[in-house]
Order: structure tokens, then sequence, then C-alpha cells
């Protein structure tokens, strides 16, 4: 008898060790290299602490033509902020998970400066689907994973 409840134990253990390792490979995992839809910059996104951060970590122009120097964030409305580098620029902030592949912040634009509301979500192994609203305008695009 004490067999029998040893190998219940057991099997029951393996059971449940086995869902949860289902399940966790289930989740779709935002981390890796992410190409922008336009392909005109490449964006890291990691986890940090409970959310996920993103920055930009290659862009297909990195020297700005009209000054032969590295690309800066000269549309941010921030006089303070306009000369930083946009290699290493974050463009997520407060992005929290919301539902199953999904998180919801915000995002930097750096084509025009600005913050807006934003959710990203897990479309597919390889297939980030990246959308923002300001006000009731809302938009989205398709980025591709690059690496891992």
């Amino acid at each position: 008898m004490a067999c029998i409840k040893t190998l219940v134990i057991a099997l029951t253990a393996a059971l449940l060790a086995a869902t949860s390792s289902a399940l966790a490979q289930g989740a779709a995992e935002p981390s890796g290299v992410w190409q922008t839809q336009a392909g005109d910059a490449r964006v890291k996104i990691s986890k940090c602490g409970g959310s996920i951060c993103g920055v930009i970590v290659g862009l297909k122009d990195p020297i700005d033509p009209a000054t032969g120097k590295p690309q800066v964030d000269d549309k941010n409305p921030n006089p303070a902020l306009k000369k930083r580098p946009m290699m290493g620029l974050p463009l997520f902030s407060g992005m929290q998970p919301v539902a199953a592949n999904k998180w919801s912040g915000q995002i930097y634009n750096a084509d025009d400066g600005g913050t807006y509301a934003s959710s990203i979500s897990v479309a597919g192994p390889d297939t980030l689907r990246v959308e923002g609203c300001v006000g009731a305008l809302c938009g989205g695009e398709t980025w591709t994973r690059v690496g891992k």
C-alpha cells in the first residue's frame, strides 16, 4: 500500500511539473531584438522588473547626413534631451502585462518626439504587433524578430 501511495505521489508530481513546463513554453515571450516595420531601427526588448523595456540597438542610418555625426533625439520637445544619442534610446515606459502575450504602457516616437499610449502583443514566434493611440486616433505596425 505504501508503494502505491509513493507511486501516485510521484506520478502526480511529474504531471504537475510537465503541465507547468508546457504552460511556460506556451507563453509568448517578447524578449529579443526586433526590426521595425519600416526597417529603419532595431529594438532590443527585455524584462525589467515586472515590465518590459525596449531600447534602440541599431539604426539603418546611424549617421545623420546633415551633421556627419551619430543620430540624436533632435525631435524631442525637451531641449535637455535633444542631444541624447538615438542608440540606446529607451522607447517603452510602464509596459505592464495586461493579458496573455500583451503589454500596455507608453511608447516614445523619436520621429516626432511624442509619447503615446501603446500596447504590444506577440502575434507569432517572430512577429510583434506594436500599436499606439493619440486620443481616438490609433495606428500600429508589425515588427519582425531578428535576434534573441
